[in-house]
Parts: structure tokens; sequence; C-alpha cells
């Protein structure tokens, strides 16, 4: 008698709040269409992000360059694995053409990692950002690296002195959970790339994430906000992690709208000049909204730490 095949365990139900609708609109189709012209790659395609219709009914999307074929498997990520293609050498263009034709007013550009070449692909961001700069001299800039492993001194002094207006790099989990979800990223190397930015321009804003829900216990977060703050980031943004499928890390909890309202708490005490913390907040969602916010609470600090003048 043949045994029987193990059974999967149920998925959990996502909670009402963690639920969007399919996209449907005229402004989602014509984004898609954009990007497949140009032959881009998005991460709001590739990661399944669940706030895509909504940002490309607005035709906002988050350019993913380097290719779609990530060098590393994490256990959260829906990017596919495996050995990329050759770095297209009208990327660079095509991101501009594609910010200008969306009447971009912010762009956020990403990218897969890239282990294995020689710059990690830092060179790619520079060319995308300069690309931006000639075609689009009034669009702010934002990217979204990855860590750079061994390499990153260097790549990010040259991306820096491209001068993007906001580097972001996502510390996603706490340091426990990086053997499981992370594994082939250290934490503290993060954090270092973080101060690295700082160092080489004070005047960047920079930016960091973290997911919840994979097991994290609420004073690891806390830390986690305290070594991002140790680094001088300035924008922390914290969304639910969903799993994107079967074969990815489980959902160990739903985290309620009310945990998040008091996690960004915490963090605006802590000194954050900006903070998102939703269910549905990702890295580049409201990028450009928030991006102003940023920029105007730098200016409010700036003034409030100006002597008074006599009248």
């Amino acid at each position: 008698m043949s045994e029987a095949a193990p059974i999967a365990p149920p998925r959990v139900r996502k909670p009402e709040w963690i639920r969007v609708k399919a996209p449907t609109s005229t402004g989602f189709a014509q984004t898609r269409a954009l990007m497949r012209r140009l032959n881009l790659a998005t991460v709001c395609e590739e990661a399944a992000c669940p706030n895509i219709g909504e940002c490309w009914t607005k035709k906002h999307a988050t350019v993913m360059i380097l290719g779609d074929t990530c060098t590393r498997a994490c256990a959260f990520c829906n990017v596919k694995t495996g050995m990329p293609r050759a770095v297209d050498p009208l990327e660079p263009e095509h991101v501009a053409v594609a910010a200008a034709e969306l009447g971009l007013e912010h762009i956020v550009v990403t990218s897969v990692d890239r282990d294995d070449l020689p710059d990690g692909g830092a060179s790619q961001f520079v060319k995308v950002i300069e690309a931006l700069r000639r075609a689009t001299p009034s669009t702010t800039i934002e990217i979204l690296t990855p860590d750079f492993r061994n390499k990153s001194e260097a790549a990010v002094e040259a991306i820096v002195t491209a001068r993007p207006d906001v580097y972001n790099h996502n510390l996603e989990t706490v340091p426990r959970l990086y053997p499981t979800i992370r594994p082939g990223a250290r934490y503290y190397a993060s954090l270092r790339l973080l101060e690295s930015v700082k160092r080489h321009d004070p005047t960047i804003f920079t930016k960091s994430g973290v997911m919840v829900g994979l097991g994290e216990q609420r004073l690891e977060v806390h830390q986690v906000m305290d070594d991002m703050r140790s680094a001088d980031v300035d924008f922390l943004t914290m969304g639910q992690y969903l799993q994107p499928t079967p074969r990815h890390a489980s959902v160990e909890e739903f985290v309620t709208p009310q945990a998040f309202a008091a996690y960004a708490a915490i963090a605006r005490a802590k000194g954050f000049l900006l903070v998102a913390a939703t269910p549905l907040t990702r890295s580049s969602y409201h990028a450009g909204d928030d991006f102003a916010k940023m920029k105007a609470a730098r200016d409010l600090k700036i003034a409030a730490k100006l002597p008074a003048t006599a009248s």
C-alpha cells in the first residue's frame, strides 16, 4: 500500500485590510504597454506588488534595471533567480524615455542583484542617473540599490557622485532572520552601506525599509529603527510581508493597522524625517509625494536650528 501524498498546509486568508482589486484601468494598460515597448522590467510586476493597479493607473512605475533575473534567491522575493543576460547598453536611454513619456516628476529606479558583475551593476545606476538628468532634468531621482556585496564602498562612491536625490537600500528584516529570509546578505554590511552614503554626501536623503509578519519580535523592530538612526537614515518604510508563492517564506502574522500606527509613532519619536508604515506600504509607494514631504521636513528642521534674527 502506497503512502498518501503529504497535504500542503492551507494558505492563510488575507485580512480585509490587505486586499486590493485587480488592475483594469486604461492608465494601467498604457503604462504596461510603454514598459514592454521599451523592453524595461519593473519591480511592480516582478515582485508582484499589491499596489500595481493604483500606481500604474497614475502612471507611476518603479523601473528595475540590469535585467529581470537576480543572482540571489531571497526567501521573500518573487523576482526570478538564475544567470542574468548581458547588461543592455540601451537601458539607461530607455529609462529616460519612459520618464519623459510618463511625465514623471519623481522616478524610482531599482535593480536585481548582479553578483556576476565586477562592480555589482553600480555603473549602470550611474548611466541611468546621467541619462535622466539629460532627458528630464526636473525629475527627481530615487534609487533603490542592492548591497553590492564586497564592492559596496566603490559602488556607493560612484553612485553618490552622480547625485541621486534619494538613496534607498532596504534592510528588509531583523538581523535574527537574515540566515533564512535574506541568506545572501549581511545585516551590518547593509547598515554600513547606508552610513557610507551619508559619509560621502550628507545632503542626499537616505531611506530604508523593513517587512513585518515574518516572525520578528516587536523589540527587534525597535532595534532596527535605532540602527537606522545611528546610520542617519532619513526615511523609514514599513509594510506587511505577503507570501508571493507557496515556495516562499510563510506569513507568520498579519500585523494590524493599529500595530503599524504604533510602530510609526515610535519611529517618529526616534527622529526619522519621515515614516511610512501601513500594511500596504512598499519602498516606492507614493515615493514622489513622500519626497516632497521629506524635503519640507528637513527644511523645517534646518530652520529650527537657525538663530533668531533681530527685528
